[in-house]
């Protein structure tokens, strides 16, 4: 199947990489036409685009694949004009991967917004794929400009997303969201230009050929403005003590959008990655390595915060949200330690944290329904309340007999399809976010630990990780411990009320994310493959630049004179 798509995927490459930009894009500007009341309407369209962007990416992903290159790059020059004056988008493994977890959490949260929530505002369905725009454009960049716009464009529709449904919580949580989010901005803006006015570039693969080249006179200032970009995408990527915003925000949205807040994140994880590997790899001089060592302690404590947190609370959105820190924090750490096998186990847990995380914010609603009394629940009247069948059997089984309200035997009643099946979604969630076997939670765990504890005898791993080890460990039994707490409160503990109504459309997405997660697992060996590969081109970053810097317009009439003058030189 898989060298059937690379067979596919190869010849579409430089037609399909601006898929996933202009498609969201179109059908946003489309679905106001619909109308306000044609809700069908705008559900057909919406799925039908959320479900051609996953198909697109996954052919993507099997293009980045193909012929088993570490070093397969597409470059896509939308402005038609030279490296690096021009706009330009980057396909390589890394990217291709972020592209079909976006598009697979995406689907599934539109799918349950289908259910109800996508008539709880005006324009959701639109805001939703400007949502998906920002996402894909952040990922296929290449250039620190125009990440700053697609940055802007995804965070735009969140502020629409976090307010979608309105409420008191959702607005208060939004202002603080909102703040934190146009400081982020502002330190990106500040950043970018030092580092504008130090190199003459903002495009990643020429950023990474001048660095070595930088003046040690300027290299102070490069640093800084590097320093000051990191902390806008610390921030998005909810490091402490940065993340107080997270879990009041997450937590009040709508469950489809809380799903989707859970990619927010990994945004700041992928370009943290993405320019620790291209800028400061061991070929750029002086400033080689900048940054990781307040990566690790960073992530370290966002992961003992996160750890805490999760213990400390029993609302499951709000442990759905310390779920997201708790896998930012460990992602950070790791990544901070800059070593390809440990990259790896990291790449091949984040698409599992990542779906985990966006099943539990849809799964906390479901759960929170059904514990919610049910104003039209059947209740003795008062002066029936002493009447002898109600006092027999409350006495009954307040002496530890088998029987219901009805003198009926619990042994053997049937447990209701809307209880049963979102109690195995919270075990499939349980086991992914605290690391358990046999799900792909406990192998991307499994696989980092070995790499951290695999790199040497005992004497040559560092005390930081002996650290992130117990902490790893400490924080998944910590998980194991809030979850199981929260599971028999919302599923073992008896409710005066009738089932909740669990419809199709809104567990059919849980179990989605959920077999994701169960297909991580059972084709571990073939994903841990490709993340090694993808780890490995990271920490070989002239690959990507060689690729970025040789892409050559395509002639036309109007660029034939420009075309044909000697290239400019790229001095600094």
């Amino acid at each position: 199947m898989m060298a059937w798509l690379q067979s596919v995927a190869a010849p579409l490459m430089p037609h399909l990489m601006i898929a996933p930009i202009l498609l969201p894009l179109v059908m946003a500007c489309l679905l106001p036409f619909a109308g306000e009341r044609r809700h069908g309407t705008k559900v057909v369209l919406g799925l039908t685009a959320t479900l051609v962007n996953l198909l697109i990416a996954i052919l993507l992903l099997a293009g980045a694949e193909h012929g088993q290159q570490p070093s397969a790059y597409g470059v896509y020059l939308p402005s038609n004009w030279d490296v690096p004056f021009g706009i330009v988008l980057v396909v390589d493994r890394l990217s291709a991967l972020m592209l079909v977890v976006a598009a697979t959490v995406s689907l599934a949260a539109l799918l349950f917004a289908t259910a109800r929530w996508h008539k709880a505002g005006a324009h959701f369905h639109s805001v939703f794929q400007i949502q998906i725009m920002g996402l894909n454009g952040a990922f296929l960049t290449g250039d620190l400009f125009n990440l700053f716009v697609f940055f802007e464009v995804m965070l735009a529709a969140s502020y629409a997303l976090l307010l979608h449904g309105s409420g008191p919580a959702r607005v208060k949580a939004g202002l603080h969201y909102i703040a934190i989010n146009l400081v982020a901005s502002s330190l990106f803006l500040i950043g970018a230009s030092m580092i504008y006015g130090v190199s003459g570039t903002l495009n990643m693969a020429d950023l990474a050929a001048r660095i070595p080249q930088i003046s040690a006179a300027d290299r102070p200032l490069l640093h800084a403005g590097c320093a000051v970009l990191a902390t806008a995408f610390l921030a998005k990527a909810a490091a402490w003590p940065l993340n107080f915003w997270l879990v009041p925000a997450y937590g009040s949205a709508s469950a489809p959008s809380g799903a989707m807040f859970a990619l927010l994140t990994k945004v700041g994880i992928y370009v943290l990655l993405r320019l620790s590997t291209l800028l400061f790899s061991p070929d750029a001089g002086a400033s080689a390595g900048f940054g990781h060592e307040w990566l690790i302690w960073s992530g370290i404590a966002t992961l003992a915060f996160g750890a805490i947190g999760t213990l400390g609370t029993q609302r499951p959105t709000r442990l759905a949200g310390f779920a997201v820190i708790v896998s930012s924090g460990t992602l950070l750490a790791t990544l901070g330690l800059a070593q390809p096998a440990i990259t790896a186990g990291a790449l091949y847990y984040l698409p599992s944290s990542t779906c985990a995380a966006a099943a539990f914010f849809l799964l906390a609603e479901l759960m929170d329904r059904a514990r919610t009394p049910d104003p039209s629940a059947q209740r003795a009247p008062e002066d029936e309340q002493d009447y002898l069948p109600y006092a027999m059997a409350d006495q009954e089984l307040r002496s530890g007999s088998n029987l219901d309200d009805d003198q009926t035997p619990l042994v053997g009643e049937v447990i209701p399809a809307s209880t049963a099946l979102p109690g195995i979604a919270f075990i499939g969630c349980t086991l992914l976010v605290a690391g358990l076997p046999p799900l792909s939670g406990f192998v991307g765990k499994f696989a980092m630990l070995s790499a951290l504890l695999g790199a040497g005898d005992a004497e040559s791993i560092s005390t930081t990780q002996w650290l992130l080890v117990g902490l790893t460990l400490v924080s998944g039994m910590f998980a194991l411990i809030a979850l199981s707490r929260v599971g028999i409160r919302f599923f073992w503990t008896p409710v005066d009320r009738q089932p909740p109504v669990l419809r199709v459309v809104e567990y059919l997405p849980i179990a989605l994310l959920l077999a994701v997660c169960v297909v991580l697992t059972v084709r571990a060996e073939a994903v841990l493959r490709y993340v090694d590969a993808t780890a490995q081109a990271l920490y070989q970053p002239e690959d990507y630049v060689d690729a970025v810097l040789s892409a050559r317009p395509l002639p036309t009439a109007t660029n034939a004179d420009r075309l044909a003058m000697p290239q400019l030189q790229r001095s600094p």
